[in-house]
C-alpha cells in the first residue's frame, strides 16, 4: 500500500483516514488484542490509534511502511492503556462480570479461533516474545520494521524469535506427550 505514502499529502484527511482503517483496521485490532488479550480493550485501543493517526496523519514519516507506523502507534497505545487505571478498573470489572453475557456472534466465532491450540500458545509466552512472534508470522514484518515497532535492534529481534519458537516448541511437544 505505498500509494498511502503518496495520499497523505492529499487535502482530504478523512478520505485518507477511511482508507487506513479499511486496509488495516483489522490486523490493528489484531495486534492489540494479541498485547491486551481483552476483546473491549481491543476495540478501544484501535478506535484510540485511529484518532491519533487522524490527528497526526501529517506527521507520518515517508521512510517507513504505513504499517509499521500504525503497529507501532498501536504497541504504544495498548502499553498506555495497560499502564492506566482504567487497566484495573476493566481488569476486576472482567473478574466479577459472569462470562458469555451480552457476546455477540462476531465475538465468539472470533474466540473460537482465537482458541486455536497454537494461538492458545503464543498468547502465554511472556509479552516479548508474542510481540515479536506474531509481528513475523501474522503481520509479516520484516526484521527492520519489527525493530522499529518494538523500538529494539534487529538483532533483539532476532534472538526474541529464536526463543519464541524455542518456548512454543517446548510448549507444543508437551501438549502432546503430556508433562514430564
Amino acid at each position: 500500500m505505498d500509494y498511502l505514502k503518496y495520499m497523505v499529502e492529499t487535502d482530504d484527511p478523512k478520505a485518507l483516514l477511511e482508507e487506513l482503517m479499511t486496509a488495516y483496521g483489522k490486523e490493528v485490532w489484531n495486534y492489540a488484542y494479541s498485547i491486551t488479550r481483552k476483546w473491549d480493550m481491543a476495540d478501544d485501543i484501535s478506535q484510540e490509534v485511529f484518532i491519533k493517526v487522524y490527528r497526526h496523519i501529517h506527521a507520518f514519516r515517508r521512510d517507513a511502511s504505513v504499517k509499521t507506523w500504525l503497529l507501532t502507534i498501536t504497541r504504544n497505545t495498548a502499553i498506555d492503556f495497560q499502564r492506566s487505571a482504567f487497566l484495573r478498573k476493566v481488569t476486576l470489572s472482567d473478574w466479577l462480570e459472569e462470562r458469555g453475557e451480552n457476546r455477540s456472534v462476531e465475538q465468539e466465532s472470533m474466540e473460537k479461533w482465537a482458541m486455536s491450540e497454537m494461538w492458545d500458545m503464543v498468547l502465554q509466552l511472556p509479552a516479548k516474545y508474542r510481540e515479536a512472534i506474531i509481528l513475523f508470522a501474522h503481520h509479516q514484518l520484516s526484521m527492520k520494521e519489527m525493530a522499529d515497532v518494538l523500538g529494539v535492534t534487529e538483532g533483539t529481534v532476532k534472538s526474541r524469535l529464536f526463543h519464541a519458537r524455542q518456548k512454543l516448541a517446548k510448549m507444543k511437544e508437551q501438549s502432546e506427550h503430556g508433562p514430564k
